[in-house]
């Protein structure tokens, strides 16, 4: 089963995950790496642009350390 967000969801999620980057002083590149993303990709998903996988958010999640209700909006 394939699944997307709406491009709302997508710029929520992006916008959340930038706060928590920021409020944790990382660079884009580091929460990439960490991810296991490349960084270009991971900028993509900061602005809402592709639709990311599960497992792409997940890698997210463990590289920011925080909980997913702080990125996924519902």
């Amino acid at each position: 089963m394939t699944y997307y967000f709406t491009s709302k969801i997508r710029r929520t999620i992006g916008k959340r995950i930038k706060k928590i980057r920021k409020m944790k002083k990382l660079k884009q590149v580091e929460v990439a790496v960490d991810a296991g993303l490349n960084p270009s990709y991971y900028g993509k998903i900061e602005r809402g642009i592709v639709n990311p996988s599960v497992e792409k958010l997940y890698g997210i999640i463990r590289a920011l350390n925080t909980k997913s209700s702080e990125i996924i909006p519902f």
